[in-house]
């Protein structure tokens, strides 16, 4: 027995005529013929009169029609349930960030994801991609976002967006126009700590020697907003993503300049290493991240040979 038989009884009992439900299911009158048949041997009864013209549901087939009726509307109402369910999001999503992230991308996402997904609840850490990873890996965290692509194929990635990669200070050239990295070569470069992606990407990108900055001081900041207050008051320059200078004020826009074509662009992606555990939330906010980012940033009018892809 099968939901097509089912399907097939109704249709015969609604046209009382061989001729018509088949042409109603979309089959053969024959198919349809053998179809109720095995049904009808199946359940060791007569289900129709096919004596008659137009044919008879039998007292007993009534009932296995209304039985089928209630059966087709239950699997009916499961196929609906299931697609409201894939549109549903909910739960729990355990979100590890970078910090060079989390400053200028948290704040615009989280309002829009909470009024859209009311019954979402995020717990976001904002930590190294090192242990991001590691987190991934053990089962602490559901996703990561950072900057791709990784040294390792061990995870999954989806692309969020890309930024541009901007000089941020006033050049010892004062008339100099970065047209290339290679131009920030013999600068004074204010990075982050050790370790941080944005460092490696910088130090990449520019193939930077360490140099610095002042004499009596060896300082790596850990926050962006720290590296250009330093570039403000101690000289030097640094480099910002796109998404963080849209957050400048105006007069911290005009100490920003940017590098020609091909431009320096960072990745940023969603990582995961178990996607299909929580699908629906991690398309929801892979969704939410671009439709929101991307028509901010320039990168989103760029045509792919237009950038340049920093490593880390």
């Amino acid at each position: 027995m099968n939901l097509q038989q089912l399907e097939y009884i109704v249709a015969l009992d609604a046209h009382k005529n061989f001729s018509k439900a088949a042409e109603a299911c979309f089959i053969t009158q024959a198919t349809l013929s053998t179809m109720v048949k095995k049904l009808e041997e199946e359940l060791d009864l007569i289900i129709f009169d096919r004596k008659t013209l137009p044919i008879l549901t039998t007292d007993c087939g009534k009932k296995i029609i209304e039985e089928a009726k209630q059966v087709l509307l239950h699997t009916k109402q499961l196929k609906i349930i299931s697609s409201e369910i894939k549109d549903i999001v909910e739960g729990e999503l355990r979100i590890g960030i970078i910090p060079t992230i989390a400053s200028s991308l948290l704040h615009r996402i989280l309002p829009e994801l909470f009024k859209k997904y009311p019954q979402l609840k995020l717990s976001i850490q904002e930590i190294t991609t090192a242990n991001i990873l590691k987190q991934l890996k053990t089962g602490e965290l559901d996703v990561g976002i950072l900057s791709t692509p990784l040294k390792t194929n061990e995870f999954e990635s989806s692309l969020l967006y890309y930024e541009k990669l901007l000089v941020y200070g006033k050049s010892t050239i004062s008339s100099i126009k970065y047209l290339h990295p290679k131009d920030l070569v013999n600068e004074s470069i204010w990075l982050l700590e050790e370790g941080n992606c944005l460092t490696d990407q910088i130090v990449n990108l520019c193939t930077l020697n360490k140099k610095a900055i002042n004499l009596n001081l060896n300082f790596n900041p850990n926050s962006i907003e720290t590296l250009i207050n330093m570039v403000d008051h101690l000289k030097g320059l640094t480099l910002i993503p796109e998404l963080f200078y849209q957050d400048l004020p105006e007069d911290r826009k005009l100490k920003v300049k940017a590098f020609d074509s091909p431009y320096p662009v960072r990745e940023v992606s969603l990582v995961f290493n178990r996607p299909y555990a929580k699908l629906r939330l991690l398309e929801a906010l892979k969704t939410e991240i671009k439709a929101l980012v991307i028509p901010m940033l320039q990168t989103g009018q760029l045509q792919e040979h237009e950038m340049n892809i920093v490593r880390l």
